[in-house]
């Protein structure tokens, strides 16, 4: 057991065109959003983040016997870029992944999006603003409020998943062995991939805050002290 990457055939044909439809609708929408996100900072960094996310789902670290994970990202690219822009950073990488490695069936890219991109970015993003709202808004609860919403983000792709296998499963394991491998499982793979989120949007921190979409409200604006003896304004921060 790997990941919640699926493969053609794993779910039935009616279902998959039900994700597939969520998925449409899911981009659709953060295509929108998306460009109330994107602007000279967060455009450049989309590509490197969505580049950082397809090299780092190529690695896979060991969780427990027999069971590897990788980065799903999806927490992580909304935190750097913002929700939207998140989820067509992930969707982009699951369809490259799809074209040129087969890994997660073309078939079943939509319940791959609406699990890995949807599921996470909703949740993780989610739970890290409702941090931020309650924690003092420094660097280090920052980088924790992410390694705590990549936590969670993890095992809910995994819930995702066993809701859609539930619905149109096509082998004959059971939807609670499914759920207990699948979420006992990603709860591991979720703490590796808090590690890597937290230390990422840590280290962007410490040398661009402005960078990082969801901490923005961390930077204080540009104010202007009172005029000096030789009536020139000096800019400071408040």
């Amino acid at each position: 057991m790997r990941d919640v990457h699926v493969p053609d055939g794993f779910i039935n044909a009616p279902v998959s065109i039900a994700a597939g439809a969520v998925a449409v609708a899911g981009v659709g929408v953060a295509l929108r959003g998306a460009r109330r996100e994107l602007d000279d900072r967060t455009a450049p960094l989309a590509g490197l983040t969505a580049a950082f996310v397809f090299a780092a789902q190529m690695l896979n670290f060991p969780v427990a016997s027999g069971t590897s994970g990788h980065l799903l990202g999806g927490t992580l690219a909304a935190i750097l870029v913002g929700p939207y822009t998140g989820v067509l950073c992930v969707s982009v990488v699951l369809l490259m992944q799809g074209l040129l490695f087969a890994d997660g069936g073309l078939t079943a890219l939509g319940v791959n999006i609406t699990t890995m991109a949807l599921a996470t970015v909703l949740v993780g993003y989610g739970l890290f603003r409702v941090l931020l709202r309650v924690l003092p808004k420094t660097r280090a609860f920052v980088a924790g409020a992410s390694f705590a919403a990549a936590v969670v983000s993890v095992p809910a792709a995994a819930v995702a998943f066993t809701l859609i296998y539930a619905a149109g499963g096509t082998t004959d394991v059971s939807v609670g062995k499914v759920a207990a491998a699948m979420i006992g499982v990603h709860v591991l793979i979720g703490i590796g991939e808090a590690l890597i989120t937290a230390v990422t949007v840590s280290s962007v921190l410490a040398v661009r805050p402005d960078l990082v979409y969801g901490a923005r409200d961390m930077i204080k604006p540009l104010q202007l002290r009172p005029a000096g003896a030789d009536g020139s304004a000096e800019p400071s921060r408040a």
